[in-house]
């Protein structure tokens, strides 16, 4: 007779036959089976966060910098309602991730138990599907299904809820090779006749464009995206989602499209004839208007992996349905058959017209000697970190800087909350990041606001020697908010200035790491390049930078792609 085992040690078994590692967690009642079961394995090592929101952010960055899953566990009531920040974090930006929550009893659920909540009910509408475990018997064909559902099709978190006594609860062991799921089949390979209809358009084209997202990352995809722009030498522009996709320091790259993108970029989205989207969704923060948007015609052609992203915004005339990397490869073959190519004269011309849009130099700045300009410190970490790094960041203006001036040229290296725009994230994010490449080097571009959500984790990177770069762009206002508060509310600066700032370096060295303070623009070389040689300490930069710089070019809400402001002489 086959030996039995706890749910308990059934899930651990389980993470450890899919490859789990790392498990980024906070333990509690509900859990407390699961953790005994973890004390008594060697197969993956937990990681102990200090908010159950950090583990879930963790957990997000773990799989976006790598080609692994990122793992979390949680317990029941606070535990998970804390992690439902995270969750709807990686649901927006398609991160596949598997979450353990444990829940009540079987027995109390439905009876208002301590630390009781609808796990199930609250987490529906931010994960790509969730499960609630009634039969210890049916835990290991669960977990092999949620390992399924979030890295197959549109990838996503999901959550499988386990009542402690499932938990406790015993039965035989088998984990199966292979789930089969009637009501999901995703498909991988595009349409061949579509493929070829969109390679005949894009060869006739007078001025192609092509623009992606982070489909393609999510895909793996960008060594054949670079293939295809290079092959064709067309422009490229790269969604916040997407950088690193296509080389940000060849000139074929135009910058980033959208609010903040580049005008070339979205010039070129406007004026093109023909559009390839690949793994991107045309999202308000990119096209702006969509009525704007489609007064200039254009074909279309949108590969994605999620049918009902295809349409959904932009009406589209080439729909591929498939996996990115898959379409792409079929094709570039298809593009290797034929002797074809886009003509070279109009191709020419093309080029021309958007080295016009180039030559305002969009992104230039003014220099100061008196003030640091946020804008030269990111320049200045690219410099150091001669453009390897791993660059986390949080939400608001350095956001946006750091996208702008820190030159992506590799896939996976740029982490970032895109969709829900979630403040807090870049601490959790860089150590999921160093935990997933723990020989990188791992840069996190933050505001004074931004890093206070979640400066416990300080705590957690001592605990496990964590070293990121902490690169903090301290402008003392909360900078988007003020930004757009100068911009439309009359300069009424209603609760964004925060004039109770700690000292950081003070709070950062009780921590047990490294503070640095810097004010002259003169010494931010110095501070950068000290900080990144400290190879073996968490380092955090304080650098006190100029409180009215704005991020420009900008497109407000409500209006059109072209209609940008570039700088304060257009306010």
């Amino acid at each position: 007779m086959s030996s039995e085992f706890t749910g308990a040690e059934i899930l651990v078994k389980c993470l450890a036959e899919e490859g789990v590692e790392h498990v980024f967690g906070y333990p509690g009642g509900a859990v407390l089976y699961i953790y005994d079961a973890i004390f008594n394995q060697d197969k993956f090592q937990h990681i102990l966060v200090r908010h159950e929101q950090a583990a879930i952010h963790a957990a997000d960055a773990y799989s976006r910098s790598s080609s692994k899953v990122g793992v979390a566990i949680v317990t029941s009531g606070p535990g998970v309602t804390n992690a439902v920040t995270g969750l709807a974090t990686a649901y927006m930006d398609s991160i596949p991730m598997v979450v353990i929550s444990g829940q009540v009893p079987s027995a109390v659920i439905g009876q208002d138990a301590f630390q009781e909540c609808d796990t199930v009910g609250i987490t529906r509408p931010c994960v790509k599907h969730n499960f609630l475990v009634k039969d210890v018997r049916d835990l290991a064909t669960t977990i092999k299904k949620a390992f399924f559902i979030a890295t197959t099709g549109r990838p996503g978190p999901v959550l499988v809820d386990i009542p402690k006594d499932i938990s406790m609860h015993k039965t035989t062991y088998h984990y199966p090779k292979e789930v089969e799921m009637r009501s999901y089949r995703p498909v991988d390979k595009g349409h061949a006749g579509q493929i070829r209809k969109a390679v005949q358009l894009l060869l006739s084209a007078e001025r192609p464009m092509i623009y992606t997202g982070g489909g393609v990352i999510l895909a793996h995809a960008a060594p054949e995206l670079n293939r295809l722009v290079d092959m064709l030498g067309v422009p490229c522009t790269n969604t916040l989602m997407g950088l690193g996709g296509y080389r940000a320091t060849d000139s074929k790259f135009v910058g980033m499209p959208g609010m903040h993108g580049t005008y070339e970029a979205n010039m070129a989205m406007q004026h093109c004839d023909v559009l390839v989207a690949i793994g991107a969704r045309f999202d308000d923060r990119v096209i702006g208007n969509p009525k704007h948007f489609a007064s200039h015609p254009r074909k279309i052609i949108h590969i994605d992996i999620d049918p009902s992203s295809i349409s959904k915004r932009v009406k589209v005339d080439i729909p591929i349905v498939g996996n990115v990397k898959d379409v792409l490869v079929e094709m570039l073959s298809q593009l290797n058959a034929q002797e074809q190519r886009i003509d070279a004269r109009k191709l020419a011309s093309w080029w021309k017209q958007i080295d016009e849009w180039r030559s305002k130099e969009c992104l230039k700045y003014p220099t100061s000697d008196l003030v640091i300009k946020p804008q030269s410190v990111v320049e200045k970490v690219f410099e150091v970190t001669r453009g390897d790094a791993f660059v986390t960041s949080d939400v608001g203006q350095h956001q946006m800087w750091a996208a702008q001036y820190y030159k992506f040229d590799k896939p996976r290296r740029w982490i970032n909350s895109g969709g829900l725009g979630t403040m807090g994230v870049g601490l959790p994010y860089a150590m999921g990041v160093q935990m997933a490449n723990p020989d990188a080097t791992v840069a996190c571009i933050t505001g004074e606001a931004s890093i206070q959500m979640c400066i416990q984790e300080l705590a957690t990177c001592k605990q496990y020697h964590l070293t990121p770069k902490i690169v903090l762009l301290n402008n003392r206002f909360l900078g988007m908010v003020r930004q757009w508060q100068q911009l439309d509310y009359g300069s009424r600066y209603s609760e964004s200035y925060m004039d109770s700032l700690p000292d950081f370096t003070k709070l950062v060295e009780a921590y047990g790491h490294v503070g640095m303070r810097i004010e002259n623009p003169a010494d931010v070389d110095g501070a950068v390049r000290e900080a990144f040689a400290m190879k073996n300490r968490l380092v955090f930069m304080n650098f006190i930078t100029d409180q009215t710089e704005n991020v420009w070019p900008m497109v407000k809400a409500g209006k059109g792609l072209t209609e940008m402001l570039l700088g304060s002489e257009d306010l």
